[in-house]
């Protein structure tokens, strides 16, 4: 066997492997977006609600007009955000916003057995239940990405390719600190 003949059949392997790693992180970006898709319907499944939320709350608070101004404007920032990155942090200020109007409206309790309410809060709770899904199967994918793009040989042609590490969907430093302090139970 020739070194022409060896140097030609390494090469075609090297051709092969780059373009089987390129498809492959190709199909996991797109998987990635595709699961972003999934929490822009449910996204915007929240935005739609939203108004309908602040303005059955409006009546009940009138002294907590900062509240729901908070709220309004970060929808407005949610819903123009154009990259998913940018998004991301969107929905977590609107997140934060959300939990200080549940906590603004343990201070009314006519709101709270009201009936307009209790169904636009059920519809939320349902939606955000499913955004919590969407975001668990988004941050998979962002996982499965993140791992190609860094693992051996990948890494060597990822950033050739413009293939970057990205952000998970994760909670604001806020939103962390509320979870993870205990609940108040009152009787």
């Amino acid at each position: 066997m020739s070194t022409t003949l060896i140097l030609i059949i390494i090469a075609t392997i090297l051709v092969l492997m780059i373009i089987v790693i390129y498809n492959r992180l190709v199909k996991l970006r797109n998987n990635r977006e595709n699961a972003f898709a999934d929490i822009d319907v449910q996204l915007k499944q929240r935005h739609d609600l939203i108004p309908q939320l602040v303005d059955a709350v409006k009546g009940y608070m009138k002294h907590e007009r900062e509240v729901l101004t908070e709220i309004t404007n970060a929808r407005s920032k949610a819903m123009s955000a154009t990259s998913i990155n940018d998004r991301i942090d969107a929905e977590n200020q609107l997140s934060g916003a959300l939990a200080g109007l549940r906590v603004a409206v343990e201070a009314y309790p006519d709101l709270k057995a009201s009936q307009n309410f209790m169904n636009l809060q059920d519809e939320i709770s349902d939606v955000e239940n499913k955004l919590a899904a969407s975001r668990r199967y988004f941050n998979s994918a962002t996982k499965e990405l993140n791992n190609a793009i860094q693992v051996f040989p990948a890494v060597l042609f990822a950033g050739m390719f413009g293939f970057k590490r990205q952000p998970m969907f994760e909670l604001s430093a806020e939103q962390r600190a509320s979870h993870e302090k205990a609940p108040e139970i009152k009787f």
